[in-house]
């Protein structure tokens, strides 16, 4: 049975009328015939009593008339479902992403594309580069934003924003000021740090080595899972901690916390898509209005996407 075959049906029986049927239809009359037998016949059930030159509905025509009108009125919802997805005014858009992005980064562009896309329901999950990563390749994310680098050959990375690493202590800690830090000053103090799988634990460790240093080298006190965490421990404490500068920046500016001198450098933020899934018109078009920057080889910027 196809959906044409329950529009000719219910337009036939409601008019009891073979060719006023097909003039609507835009259909011969013989093909709307045709179409009425082979409903009848295939499903042994006599819809019509045909009467001289009249057609009438027979008890049973009269029950089906009733699902057969359900059916399409269904069939027409789900058909202006699909062509609002299609038209990006319904739908929905599953993200993952690492705390600092997800806290700091992200936010905006989410209200930006919610304004454009007011049907489109969002749903954000925070975690870290590698439970990001892992989501992306389940299917439980449609993209996911990392911190930190990564290596799956599933995944599809691109580079999408530029961050700053910097080490901050509280007021009273003996880094405050401008003078220089070494590198060697670094092993003269207790650290907080992220925990293993973060993309900031991933990035310090990183910066770490252009000194010759290893994480281990360094008197790490405690281990926290949140930006937050950090940011509260350090601000009553004569620890060090290396954070976002998306994240640390507001403090920094109250008052609160202290940049202390020494450069860890940049570090970038990636957008992840699964190579092989299905890229959906909602995540493609929150890619377009995110106008990811394109990179050079050697990680310079050198034009955006329109």
């Amino acid at each position: 049975m196809t959906l044409d075959q329950l529009r000719i049906f219910v337009e036939v029986a409601e008019r009891e009328h073979l060719t006023e049927a097909a003039r609507v239809l835009n259909l011969s009359p013989s093909a709307v015939s045709a179409a009425i037998h082979i409903l009848e016949d295939r499903y042994g059930v006599q819809l019509f009593d045909r009467v001289g030159r009249r057609i009438r509905l027979t008890w049973a025509g009269h029950v089906f008339m009733d699902e057969a009108k359900t059916t399409l009125t269904s069939a027409a919802a789900t058909e202006l479902m699909l062509a609002e997805m299609g038209g990006l005014k319904r739908g929905s858009l599953r993200l993952q992403a690492s705390q600092t992005i997800a806290s700091y980064w992200l936010p905006p562009l989410l209200i930006q594309f919610q304004l454009t896309h007011p049907g489109i329901e969002i749903e954000l999950t925070v975690g870290n580069t590698q439970s990001v990563s892992q989501a992306v390749m389940d299917g439980v994310a449609d993209l996911g934003f990392i911190e930190g680098q990564i290596n799956e050959s599933q995944l599809e990375i691109d580079i999408i924003g530029e961050d700053r690493l910097i080490v901050v202590v509280a007021a009273g800690h003996p880094w405050v000021g401008n003078r220089p830090l070494k590198a060697s000053d670094l092993c003269t103090t207790q650290w907080i740090i992220r925990e293993a799988g973060s993309g900031t634990r991933s990035a310090f460790e990183s910066a770490l080595k252009n000194y010759d240093i290893d994480l281990s080298d360094l008197d790490i006190a405690l281990t926290l899972p949140t930006n937050e965490a950090i940011r509260s421990a350090i601000e009553s404490s004569c620890y060090a901690c290396v954070m976002s500068e998306f994240a640390a920046k507001p403090y920094i500016d109250a008052g609160r916390l202290r940049q202390a001198n020494f450069d860890l450098g940049s570090r970038f933020f990636y957008i992840l898509r699964h190579k092989k899934r299905y890229r959906t018109k909602i995540a493609l078009a929150m890619e377009a209005q995110m106008q990811i920057p394109k990179f050079s080889s050697d990680g310079k910027r050198v034009s955006r996407v329109e």
